[in-house]
């Protein structure tokens, strides 16, 4: 008998009644927040994507688009660095739990990865990717053609591991989310000289439309069906963009905004024509805009007080390595802060925003 049992379970009753309580806990953990409709079990989540949705694949490969280091990470589980782009958890762990599946989506990157993870889903996106191909290329990270990439390799191996018939129910069956573009037009477009000269933004927001649509077409060609496609942000409203183009006052840039409202018109029109085409297609449109911007624009309404910087360093301009254990200024309590640095949300915004988003449109998925 292990010491377990000789310090908790006296007797055989009080041994199954702990046991009991056990197994409830241990389920509960992976019970689906959200109803599935009719009794539907999510088998994985994968994800494609930017720093949003970035667990740590970018600690695994050579770009400067890091942030495995403190204060990173401080509110997430051991309080330690993970990888994520913000103090916690991010959409694609809170989006794994919401629908039953695990509370934590790793890195497909990650070298400590086992077999069962990948059954039950992982995330291949990767901190600054974009829709446009050269977006990636300027910071050396995964494009999105190098995450289809990895996501072939996945089948693969979860084929090998799982046998063929219980492969392809996982990716019939799973739920994808795709969540990226913010920095094609904050870093792209209206930070570097290499697109502006040539695109005006709307011949720019066709382009992205173009990557995206070709995106969905190959993913749905490899067998995924169940797709959420964040729309983008309210760009021209995070901390960063405040700064470098709000003026004096700090207010919100109203070109970042324009240019992002534009693509969601774009990319929702383009997702009810793929899933006319494709009846089997449950690509479904989620709107971060004018949620993210609700927040932003009455946060005490939402438990916060600071909207308009992030909580490390000034919270002006502080992203990825510019945002560290030296950093003057760090905040002592981001719970009060809708913005973690100057680009990215923290975990509270998170855990408000991805109900409000995503587990209110769960029963289009099926």
């Amino acid at each position: 008998m292990n010491f377990l049992s000789q310090k908790l379970l006296p007797s055989s009753k009080s041994s199954l009644k702990f046991l009991s309580v056990v197994i409830v806990l241990f389920c509960y953990c992976h019970a689906a927040a959200v109803k599935l409709p009719n009794n539907e079990k999510i088998p994985a989540l994968i994800v494609f994507g930017d720093s949003i949705v970035d667990p740590g694949n970018n600690n695994n490969i050579g770009t400067i688009v890091k942030c495995n280091f403190p204060p990173y990470g401080r509110d997430f589980i051991g309080k330690r660095p993970t990888g994520r782009f913000s103090n916690g958890r991010v959409p694609s762990d809170l989006i794994a739990e919401s629908v039953g599946v695990k509370n934590i989506l790793p890195a497909y990157l990650d070298p400590n990865l086992k077999i069962e993870d990948l059954l039950t889903g992982v995330s291949f996106a990767s901190g600054g990717s974009g829709y446009d191909p050269l977006t990636p290329q300027i910071v050396s990270v995964l494009s999105l053609s190098d995450q289809l990439d990895l996501f072939k390799n996945y089948i693969r191996k979860i084929t090998a591991a799982a046998g063929e018939e219980r492969a392809a129910t996982i990716v019939s069956k799973s739920i994808y989310i795709v969540c990226i573009g913010s920095d094609d037009i904050a870093n792209t477009y209206l930070s570097t000289p290499v697109r502006r000269p040539y695109y005006d933004i709307p011949a720019y927001t066709d382009l992205m439309i173009n990557s995206a649509s070709s995106f969905l077409q190959e993913l749905y060609g490899l067998g995924a069906r169940r797709i959420g496609v964040i729309n983008l942000p309210a760009i021209g409203c995070v901390p960063s963009q405040r700064t470098v183009g709000g003026g004096i006052n700090r207010d919100c840039s109203e070109t970042a905004n324009q240019a992002a409202r534009l693509f969601n018109s774009k990319l929702s029109a383009n997702i009810d024509a793929f899933n006319k085409r494709l009846p089997e297609a449950r690509v479904v449109y989620l709107d971060i805009y004018y949620t993210l911007l609700s927040l932003i624009q009455n946060p005490t309404q939402y438990g916060f007080e600071v909207a308009n910087k992030g909580c490390c360093g000034t919270g002006n301009i502080e992203v990825s390595v510019l945002c560290t254990r030296y950093s003057p200024g760090t905040c002592n309590d981001s719970s009060k802060y809708i913005f973690w640095d100057s680009y990215h949300p923290t975990e509270k915004a998170y855990e408000t925003l991805v109900p409000l988003v995503f587990d209110t449109q769960i029963r289009k998925f099926f």
